[in-house]
């Protein structure tokens, strides 16, 4: 599959852009894994402007890392226009819009899925995006609609790829639906397959196991595919999608102790980035959090392993964990 002249190859799997989360070290760990395009936590139009250095600090890409794309979200197409500017002087892969967000702090005030009640604003603004970048390819990620009422996608599709972006990523939820219930792939493959669209066309949502990327491919003939939370503490299942795509086969899975060495790796990584252990600490905590998820007789230690403020405590800890939980072996073997 080519965005452009950006070729990622069969069947690309995509890590999605996650606030707090698709930072330079998670990046690493994914890439690692056979990632083939990620992209930076989203960044707010009106911060880049103002040059807020917290949100320029997300610019940030790593000539290792690449191919990255920094994703912008805004409710003023002035702004997002300015901001695409901006984030094309520093050189990434792509330049990816969000209309796609459903937070309320992001889609209540008009941006993110806001703009999804406003799809002629929505195509406006992208049409002065896609005309204001010179050589960067534009995308867009949004979701099916608004609600249920308002499930445009395959109109809003057509009207998007129009106005030139390159690709474009369906999350198979409306905004309504928040992350709950199941995401609708019907209506991303009706896109896919309607002969109007010759862009690719990514599909979002509910890939959780490396049978369920198969599907997604053969049963709606997307280009790529997109995991997002599956992906929180857990960055190599990059590699299983990888391997049951191209061999038909599940790798094995990961063991407890292999699972500790990657999180104490995140760990490391992210102090160095952020300069800070508290605040390294805490930013990994959801990534922690998760790992362990459903692992037999945790609570006490995930207790104390999320409040837990010193590096060198944490790591003891995890190694406790790596120790103690040895017998259960594997992370498919967890037991609630």
């Amino acid at each position: 599959m080519k965005i452009d002249n950006l070729d990622l190859g069969f069947e690309p799997i995509l890590l999605a852009p996650m606030e707090d989360v698709t930072d330079i070290p998670f990046r690493k760990l994914c890439k690692e894994a056979c990632a083939n395009l990620m992209y930076t936590e989203f960044v707010n139009a009106d911060a880049i402007i103002r040059d807020v250095d917290s949100s320029m600090k997300k610019l940030n890409i790593l000539d290792s890392e690449r191919p990255v794309g920094v994703q912008i979200y805004g409710r003023e197409i002035e702004p997002m226009v300015e901001a695409a500017k901006i984030v094309e002087s520093t050189k990434p892969d792509i330049i990816d819009i969000n209309f796609g967000c459903p937070v309320k702090k992001i889609a209540g005030k008009g941006a993110g899925a806001g703009m999804l009640k406003d799809i002629p604003k929505l195509v406006e603004m992208t049409r002065q995006i896609v005309n204001a970048v010179d050589h960067t390819p534009v995308t867009v990620k949004t979701r099916l609609g608004w609600d249920d009422k308002s499930k445009f996608i395959v109109d809003t599709a057509e009207r998007l790829q129009d106005v030139g972006i390159s690709a474009l990523t369906i999350h198979g939820r409306t905004r309504a639906q928040m992350y709950t219930g199941s995401a609708d792939w019907t209506l991303i493959g009706e896109v896919k397959n309607n002969p109007r669209m010759h862009i690719p066309i990514i599909g979002n949502g509910d890939i959780t196991t490396p049978e369920g990327a198969r599907t997604a491919f053969n049963r709606y003939g997307v280009d790529a595919i997109m995991i997002g939370r599956a992906a929180i503490g857990k960055p190599w299942i990059f590699s299983e999608v990888r391997h049951y795509l191209d061999t038909g086969e599940k790798l094995p899975p990961m063991t407890i102790k292999g699972l500790v060495d990657i999180l104490k790796r995140e760990l490391d990584e992210t102090i160095n980035w952020i300069g800070d252990e508290r605040k390294a600490i805490l930013h990994v905590r959801r990534h922690l959090a998760i790992a362990f998820k459903g692992l037999y007789d945790f609570r006490e230690t995930k207790i104390r392993m999320l409040r837990e403020e010193h590096a060198d405590e944490l790591k003891a800890i995890l190694d406790e964990i790596a120790v103690r939980w040895c017998d259960n072996g594997k992370t498919s073997d967890f037991s609630v």
